[in-house]
């Protein structure tokens, strides 16, 4: 019996946005996230006295400009080689061998094995009965399944397959060696260490596993929740894997439900409970949250009417709370009118908004619209608080979204104005 750790995608050192656009962030933890993730990994090889790890490409996020990084790297491969414990590595789309002109290039030590970019290769542990087969990327655009051309398995070991790959079709990942679950399977290897897609999931298992570990640390708003590495367990012919935490900083997202709020202060209120839920469910982890308020709530004039007065509100009683432990990344306002009135109101505006729809004169607005919120775009600078995904004018879903909210908006004016608000 033995186990091995299986890890991806560390992009080692890269920043996890663009920190100099928020006032309020807590630049330290952000800044050094990726490394420290790194730091339990190899903390907990050494701890759970692993053979080998494996790690499925984009070890590195591009060349490296510092060439600390690629020092550091060392220096924790050192560590691992004193434990006993060999290391393995293909390359991915980012740290493809085209990429990297210094990185690579830093001698590491002899319990490293840096696989070919050039054609598939076969490394034998025969003390464990072991065979490890693996291709990196040398160019960033791989468009071939490597696959392909992996060996046949090496009889009487367990095969492990290790692959940077795109394996069937994953929104938000370029296709890059793209496989099929039916080709990997075919190959008769028993594991399959699997790297690119950054959200963790178990494809088949466990005959193969085919596994993407994920990446260890999220490092933006989309790779919210709990972020790790495979740890697992060879008892024989068997395998057995199960997820460790190993992330230092964690990306949440927050549906704050404010049905029963009258007003902003109880919606601020309902957030910090809400948020105190989460940071207890995280012990000390420090946590970037992006909250929504939703439900059909009384308060939803207020809060609409007055939205960047309760944004500031709810970051204010979050520091006053929880110090630099919660950072709020950006509330969105996404309640409902909850006022018997409201209904008609909303019937009625629903048919207006269809009228423009029917008569194109919605789609003249949105020609016009196109080029002045194209100029504004220009003339501002850069905020990353700014989703302006959330406003491409040339989908119809997104402005969908955006006609129900200038609907709730008149909805909130028109009931304030008939309250003599």
């Amino acid at each position: 019996m033995f186990k091995f750790l299986h890890t991806a995608d560390i992009h080692l050192d890269s920043p996890l946005l663009n920190l100099d656009n928020y006032d309020d962030v807590p630049r330290d933890e952000f800044r050094s996230a990726t490394r420290r993730a790194f730091d339990n990994i190899v903390a907990l090889a050494i701890r759970e006295q692993v053979r080998f790890v494996l790690i499925a490409g984009d070890l590195y996020d591009g060349d490296c400009a510092d060439f600390n990084t690629p020092i550091y790297f060392r220096h924790k491969m050192e560590a691992l080689r004193d434990a006993g414990i060999k290391v393995f590595i293909i390359q991915g789309n980012h740290d493809a061998a085209s990429n990297m002109k210094r990185a690579f290039r830093l001698q590491l030590p002899d319990n490293v094995h840096l696989f070919s970019t050039r054609k598939p290769e076969t490394v034998r542990l025969d003390d464990l009965k072991v065979a490890i087969h693996g291709q990196g990327f040398a160019d960033k655009a791989v468009e071939e399944d490597l696959s392909k051309n992996y060996p046949k398995p090496v009889a009487g070991h367990i095969n492990i397959g290790m692959l940077h790959t795109n394996c069937g079709s994953h929104e938000g990942h370029d296709p890059y060696a793209p496989s099929t679950i039916g080709g990997l399977t075919s190959k008769g290897y028993q594991y399959w260490a699997l790297g690119h897609i950054h959200k963790p999931q178990t494809l088949t298992g466990p005959d193969p596993w085919i596994i993407y570990c994920g990446n260890p640390q999220g490092r933006h708003i989309g790779e919210a929740g709990a972020r790790g590495c495979i740890l697992a367990t060879v008892d024989g012919d068997r395998i057995h894997k199960k997820t460790v935490p190993v992330d230092v900083l964690r990306w949440e997202l927050l549906d704050c439900d404010v049905s029963d709020c009258s007003d902003g202060d109880a919606a601020v209120v309902e957030t910090l409970s809400r948020l105190s839920e989460l940071a207890e469910a995280a012990a000390d982890m420090p946590l970037a949250v992006r909250v929504k308020l939703t439900g059909r709530t009384a308060g939803h004039c207020d809060v609409t009417r007055h939205a960047a007065f309760w944004d500031g509100q709810i970051r204010e009683a979050v520091l006053n709370r929880f110090s630099e432990r919660v950072w709020v990344e950006k509330i969105r306002f996404k309640t409902r009118p909850a006022t018997v009135v409201s209904e008609v109101i909303d019937s009625g505006l629903d048919e207006l908004i269809s009228d423009l729809n029917d008569s194109g004169l919605a789609d003249t607005a949105r020609s016009e619209l196109r080029l002045d919120f194209e100029k504004m775009l220009t003339a501002l600078p850069h905020d990353p608080r700014i989703d302006t995904g959330d406003l491409d004018l040339d989908n119809d879903a997104a402005m969908a979204v955006v006609l129900a909210e200038a609907r709730d908006l008149l909805t909130s004016r028109i009931l304030t104005a008939g309250a003599g608000g």
